[in-house]
């Protein structure tokens, strides 16, 4: 039976889609002051990565720290920063990993399926990009945060992210939110294939497989990322097919007073130097995309750290990015979660 057409003073509705939705956390538009003043302010105001009370944090954040920090932390990306497009390497990065999937899921779902990317801070932003799928027609958005291992600072913060954005739909979609992929055998493999790839049959003393830090009181109120990032490294060292000792797991990017989950990786990398372990490889299986954190930190001040320390060879690979192997485990976890509506 034929449906009834709908009145003339109706409004127009698009074809209904499924939407894919990935996010990562996020990148200042520049690295001037005021570019680095907003979005250092958006990141630390989020009471998932801080979580003091805000009237004790915000007048300490707004003050001291936003007067000073956006000069430092420009300047590092000064140092990264893809002068030819005018954007971090995140954002770039990012557009080309997803570019990668949306050609994929084209060729596997045709035009039934709408691939985008948002930041949890900064430009795209969740709402901006979650308003856009919804008046393209996506009725259905399969929604991956790009951290492998779950945080609430992380993971978390992206949901509640994409759930406030959905507070202001009139007609809301149904979402799915996918779990993390941690332990996933087609992770662990593209992590393997990365230490390959650079390191060919090449056995570094050490391997050092350095994730983003939290403070150790995250763990002990209950979030799992520090198990899951061990986990990550005993996987991949059986992958690697290595001898227990060889990969170290360790933290960087400790931020403030507070005692942060440990061994800092800054530390760690000189005190190897120091007992004479002077070839080391540093990886972070944390992060799905290179950025200030892996490109500057990693590649600059841990590096400084082990080379001033003694240290002679010392080799970053890359984090996964929009390597084939990558877009294939992203893939697949949609696929996983896409059941049903394609």
């Amino acid at each position: 039976m034929t449906p009834a057409p709908a009145p003339a003073d109706h409004p127009a509705l698009p074809e209904p889609k499924t939407g894919i939705l990935i996010a990562n956390l996020g990148t200042p538009d520049g690295y001037d002051y005021w570019s680095m003043r907003r979005y250092l302010s958006e990141f630390l105001s989020d009471r998932r990565v801080i979580d003091y009370p805000a009237w004790k944090w915000q007048p300490l954040l707004q003050g001291i720290i936003l007067t000073k920090r956006p000069f430092t932390s420009g300047a590092n990306y000064r140092l990264i920063w893809n002068e030819e497009k005018g954007e971090s390497p995140l954002m770039t990065i990012t557009r080309d990993q997803t570019q990668a999937l949306r050609d994929r899921a084209r060729a596997e779902w045709g035009d039934k399926v709408m691939v985008e990317f948002c930041m949890r801070y900064g430009n795209p932003s969740t709402q901006e990009v979650l308003e856009r799928m919804v008046k393209a027609g996506c009725r259905r958005i399969v929604f991956l945060p790009l951290y492998p291992q779950y945080a609430g600072a992380t993971s978390a913060t992206a949901n509640d992210q994409l759930f406030r954005a959905l507070m202001a739909q009139k007609w809301q979609p149904s979402v799915r939110t996918c779990d993390p992929y941690f332990d996933r055998p087609d992770y662990i493999q593209a992590l393997a294939g990365s230490v390959h790839r650079v390191l060919g049959g090449r056995v570094p003393a050490r391997l050092i497989a350095s994730y983003h830090g939290m403070p150790k009181r995250y763990l002990l109120e209950g979030d799992p990322y520090h198990c899951q990032c061990q986990k990550t490294s005993r996987l991949l060292q059986a992958a690697l097919g290595w001898p227990d000792g060889v990969i170290d797991t360790t933290f960087q990017s400790v931020f403030g007073t507070e005692e942060w989950l440990r061994p800092y990786t800054v530390e760690h990398v000189a005190e190897l130097a120091r007992r004479g372990v002077t070839d080391i490889a540093v990886i972070s299986p944390a992060f799905a995309a290179d950025c200030i954190e892996t490109l500057e930190e990693i590649n600059g001040e841990i590096r400084e750290s082990f080379e001033h320390a003694g240290g002679k060879d010392f080799t970053y690979i890359p984090c996964l990015n929009d390597d084939p192997a990558h877009v294939e485990v992203m893939l697949n976890v949609i696929r996983e979660n896409i059941g049903g509506w394609v």
